[in-house]
């Protein structure tokens, strides 16, 4: 964040290289950055994975992954030629030290022949039961000495609970340096979510009213339109709650609540996101109900088309309890956010794909107009949407045109797309240009992992302890189970509708669905 210039010259392993997150995400994120002119000079991308493969096969391979994933309208053959020359496959055992070994000797062979700065980023794109041992190894094959340069990356979930992180972050730091530990949410990649940041800390606007004394309550939704997909086997053993709340939602959640950071320097947000972190007030465990909720689909309709139940799904056990959807209402003890309730929410099969977040504010203190002029109107309300559609929407209210009195909501909307013409980078884009460079603000710290999960604990327990009965308790295509909708409705507040639900058309859509919003 913050830099133009390209990264020093790199070489980029990744362990798992076979699997799917190298396919639709990692080697696209490359090459958009390569077609952009930021990678470095001089790289390399070395695969490395059990199955035997080799180099033309590795690049044939992820050749196809680029047309179907990257979002130029054609992969050029040339561009593609000369960057395929830098990608490489390499078979072994990652449990065999002897393959370290020769993986050490290999890469000192590269560094040797560029001469000058190398950062080595070992990329673990492996489920999380390989991830001691291959730590391990490359301690032991000494992988882990340049300070500087050598940077490991882990993929989430880090751990499944308190105990489990602990134990994840110990292994990782009594190898490496947590100086070269990126943990890596791909969430905290997408521009609007950065644009957080921007939009609190670049503009005086807003500042002076982002508090408890202005602000009612806080929403964030991340809901999906689809299941599990080919996750069945990981997402059973994970549930809403890990998956989502423990990472996505709550890192939201840090940097809406998050005070001004003196720089961008990566300690400095990461500092004022443990803070958070650790201002959210224990949930009490015998009151868990009153602050959370969770479900799992039946089956239902999605736009048109009938989908099954979530126990019906590949590798998924026929009698699951596992959570689809989960909703939680957290309060952050500190002198800025007292008493402001924050709602999360997140769920497979809803309506559809959206990401947001809504600041509603409180209603003036004093109506000057009349009850008749008042019939439409509504407190002020900020917006900033994640995906699909990327921008940032205020509510505010103006007079209806008319020889009356009346006043009527209407919204003033951004768009990234309309206004810099431009597609925003995909979020692995600019987490892995980050990680090149050495920038370590947009990913977590073990502190802070462990933070997230102190937090979900009590919820963990007691949903352990006790078992549903209603599963599953919410048709696909709705928006979750009606203890969703009281979790918010005993505070006397609702669930926002979706901008990007309301938002559709144009200018005038919004002003008639905000006016009919309940």
């Amino acid at each position: 964040m913050g830099k133009n210039a390209r990264p020093d010259s790199t070489i980029f392993l990744i362990f798992g290289a076979a699997g799917d997150l190298t396919w639709r995400k990692l080697i696209p994120a490359l090459y958009n950055l390569y077609l952009d002119d930021w990678m470095p000079e001089r790289f390399m991308v070395l695969g490395l994975d059990r199955i035997e493969m080799g180099d033309e096969e590795f690049r044939h391979h992820l050749r196809d992954s680029v047309e179907r994933n990257s979002p130029q309208e054609k992969v050029d053959k040339d561009r593609w030629s000369a960057f395929a020359e830098n990608l490489h496959f390499t078979s072994g055992d990652f449990k065999d030290e002897k393959f370290f070994n020769d993986l050490a000797e290999e890469l000192a062979k590269v560094k040797k022949g560029w001469d000058g700065p190398t950062n080595t980023i070992f990329y673990l794109a492996v489920p999380p039961s390989l991830v001691e041992m291959i730590v391990q190894n490359l301690g032991k094959a000494k992988l882990n000495q340049d300070r500087q340069g050598a940077r490991i990356v882990a993929e989430k979930p880090f751990g499944r609970d308190m105990d489990s992180a602990e134990r994840l972050n110990q292994t990782l730091t009594g190898i490496f340096n947590e100086s070269q530990i990126y943990r890596i949410d791909h969430y905290l990649g997408k521009e609007t979510v950065q644009n957080i940041l921007a939009f609190r800390f670049g503009n005086t606007l807003f500042e002076p009213l982002w508090n408890r004394h202005y602000i009612d309550h806080v929403q964030i939704t991340v809901a999906e339109s689809v299941g599990v997909e080919h996750r069945g086997a990981y997402y059973d053993q994970a549930g809403a709650l890990r998956d989502m709340i423990q990472n996505h939602l709550l890192q939201i959640l840090c940097l809406i609540a998050m005070e001004a950071p003196v720089s961008l320097k990566g300690n400095e947000i990461r500092n004022k996101k443990v803070d958070v972190l650790h201002a959210i007030r224990p949930i009490p465990f015998e009151e868990i109900n009153r602050f959370a909720v969770r479900g799992q689909y039946a089956a239902g309709w999605i736009e048109g088309e009938h989908v099954k139940s979530y126990r019906e799904e590949p590798d998924v056990a026929s009698d699951s309890l596992t959570e689809t959807y989960a909703a939680l209402k957290l309060f952050v003890d500190n002198w800025r956010w007292q008493s402001v309730p924050f709602y999360l929410r997140t769920g497979k099969r809803l309506p559809a794909k959206v990401s947001e977040v809504a600041i509603q504010f409180r209603p003036v203190p004093h109506q000057t107009f009349p009850a008749a002029a008042l019939m439409d109107w509504r407190p002020n309300r900020l917006l900033l949407a994640i995906q699909p559609d990327e921008g940032i929407f205020l509510r505010f209210e103006v007079k209806h045109p008319g020889l009356t009195m009346h006043l009527s909501p209407v919204l003033m909307q951004f768009y990234y797309r309309e206004a810099f013409q431009a597609e925003p980078p995909k979020a692995y884009e600019t987490l892995l240009l980050d990680v090149m460079r050495g920038d370590a603000a947009l990913f977590m710290r073990a502190d802070q992992t462990e933070a997230a999960w102190q937090v979900l604990a009590p919820v963990l327990q007691a949903w352990e302890e006790n078992k549903p009965f209603s599963f599953p308790n919410y048709q696909a295509g709705t928006w979750g189970p009606e203890e969703g909708e009281i979790l918010i409705a005993q505070d006397g507040r609702s669930w926002v509708i979706p901008t990007y639900l309301q938002c559709q058309e144009n200018l005038a859509a919004c002003h008639i669905a905000t006016t009919n919003e309940s």
